[in-house]
This record gives C-alpha cells, sequence and structure tokens, in this order.
C-alpha cells in the first residue's frame, strides 16, 4: 500500500525539522511512505532547511494560501491509498503511523482515523477527539465553562466525553493536526474547503465525511506529540482571528442554521461578531506575545 503524508508549513523551521526527523526515523512498515511538505510563504528559511536536509522528501513552494488549499494540493494529485494530513508542530513515534493503517484496514467504513496527541508535558490534547460545536458549547468553551473535567457533553465542544482518552471509538471529529483520509472516502466526500482559510475546516471535513456515510474513528493506541500553537504567537494575529471567527460563522451556517429559529441564527452570528471586536480589541492593546 502507498501512503503519503502532507505537511503544510508556514514559518515553523524548527518544529518541521522535528517532524521530519519523527517521520524519517519510524517510518510505517506496512506501507510505502511518500511526504509532500507544502512550503505556504515562509518568510524564514523553512522550505531551504526541507531542500537541504530532507531531499528524500518532496517540497512544493507556494504563496500563503490557506491550509485548506494547500493541502488540497497533496489530496488533489496524490494516487495513495491513504493520506495522512499532519501539521509541522506534531512528532510521531514507533508504531503510531502503522496503529492508524492498521485500524483503517479493519473496517472499510471508517474513512478517517485521528491519534491520541499528548502535549510536550504529557498531558492529553483534549482535542484529539471532538464533539461537534453547537451554540451552548462554544459558549461553554469561550466563558470556560466547559473545558472543566466535570463538564458533560453539551457544554464541551473540544472533548468527545463518551470516549476516555485510552479508549478508541467513533468520534465526530478528530484533530486537524493528525487526520489520516482514505483516499476512496476523499473521493466521495471532496477535497477541504478552501473557503475556510484557516480554522474549522477540520471539524467541517469530519462533519461531511460522516454526512456522506463514513466513521471518524479515534485511536488512541497511536500516539503523537503536538505541541499546539508552537508554530504561532500566543495570541492570533488580526487576519487569523478573522478567519477563525469567520469559519465559525461558516461552519454554523451550512450545518446547523438550515434548521435553527431565525432569532437564534441572528443571536449566534452576533455573538460572533462580538467576540470577534473583543478579540481584535484584546490583541490591539497587549500584543501577540
Amino acid at each position: 500500500m502507498e501512503f503519503e503524508v502532507a505537511i503544510v508549513s508556514h514559518s515553523a523551521e524548527a518544529l518541521l525539522r522535528r517532524c521530519l526527523e519523527s517521520l524519517r526515523a519510524h517510518p510505517p512498515r506496512t506501507a510505502t511512505m511518500r511526504v509532500t511538505v507544502v512550503d505556504s510563504g515562509s518568510p524564514d528559511g523553512t522550505p531551504d532547511m526541507v531542500e537541504r536536509e530532507f531531499p528524500e522528501f518532496h517540497l512544493v513552494r507556494r504563496g500563503n494560501i490557506g491550509f485548506s488549499a494547500a493541502n488540497n494540493l497533496v489530496l488533489r494529485e496524490s494516487g495513495a491509498g491513504a493520506v495522512l494530513l499532519l501539521n509541522p508542530d506534531t512528532e510521531v513515534y514507533d508504531g503510531t503511523l502503522d496503529t492508524c493503517l492498521e485500524r483503517l484496514a479493519a473496517d472499510s467504513a471508517v474513512g478517517m482515523v485521528g491519534a491520541k496527541l499528548v502535549r510536550e508535558g504529557g498531558e492529553v490534547d483534549h482535542a484529539a477527539k471532538r464533539s461537534f460545536p453547537t451554540p451552548l458549547s462554544a459558549l461553554g468553551h469561550f466563558t470556560g465553562v466547559g473545558r472543566g473535567e466535570g463538564a458533560g457533553e453539551s457544554l464541551s465542544q473540544y472533548r468527545a466525553t463518551h470516549l476516555g482518552d485510552d479508549e478508541p471509538g467513533e468520534v465526530d471529529a478528530v484533530n486537524g493536526a493528525f487526520m489520516l483520509c482514505r483516499a476512496e472516502a476523499v473521493a466521495q466526500v471532496g477535497l477541504l474547503d478552501e473557503g475556510y482559510w484557516l480554522y474549522m475546516e477540520d471539524l467541517d471535513w469530519c462533519h461531511r465525511f460522516w454526512d456522506a456515510g463514513w466513521k471518524v474513528f479515534y485511536e488512541p493506541a497511536a500516539v503523537a506529540l503536538h505541541v499546539k500553537g508552537g508554530s504561532s504567537a500566543a495570541r492570533r494575529a488580526p487576519r487569523q482571528e478573522i478567519a477563525f471567527h469567520r469559519g465559525m460563522g461558516r461552519f454554523y451556517r451550512r450545518f446547523d442554521a438550515p434548521a435553527s429559529n431565525p432569532l437564534l441564527n441572528a443571536a449566534v452570528y452576533a455573538g460572533i461578531g462580538a467576540k470577534l471586536g473583543v478579540s481584535l480589541a484584546i490583541t490591539a492593546i497587549r500584543g501577540r506575545d
């Protein structure tokens, strides 16, 4: 089986080097691996580092076209049976890739597999298995109420609370930092929505996988490091903030708004706009560090 890894990177030289070193050290034993790095307009030496230090990997240079569009460059051309979308701030370990490939092969109804993501301090990144966001869960997340361990499913947007961290099973969504996708499923579902420049495109894609009849599966026996935010500043830049909130609105408009009360829809859009205004104001006052 041929297997492709797609990594979109923007100004993350040190993290990307660690990521590529981990792939070089821990390739799958059960598949032939090809790695493609799409450099999305890095102004630093990131693409030159890839060419110099990892000549066995394929490099594509593009402008800053966004996460979805950059990954689609690989998805559109790949002839592999499975493609892993992998963030540059991740590292795989021995067996990570084989375990996920085995899970994909074990059930023909599974279209996407996500690994258990851990932080550098050893704690689990709960965003590795998520429930689809709702107005209530988004409110719980942004107010902090839904982030606690005792928060139920209705309040917890970023934790699929029906599964333990070490319990494999179906989930609404996995994290875009590690998404192993069956080529057959991608062909049916379609590529990532390029209307999302950055953020929310992974949730959108998982929703579309489920809508097309494909399962999304969380596999905790496969572990990967996720530095999470290591390739960006503490706060998002204004363009990123706008993209994040625009993505929230796009996701809600596609999947929730058609069946919701118009008054609720208006309240949700107003809330997204208000939160964007607050976030931009905080960034302007405090800066991004």
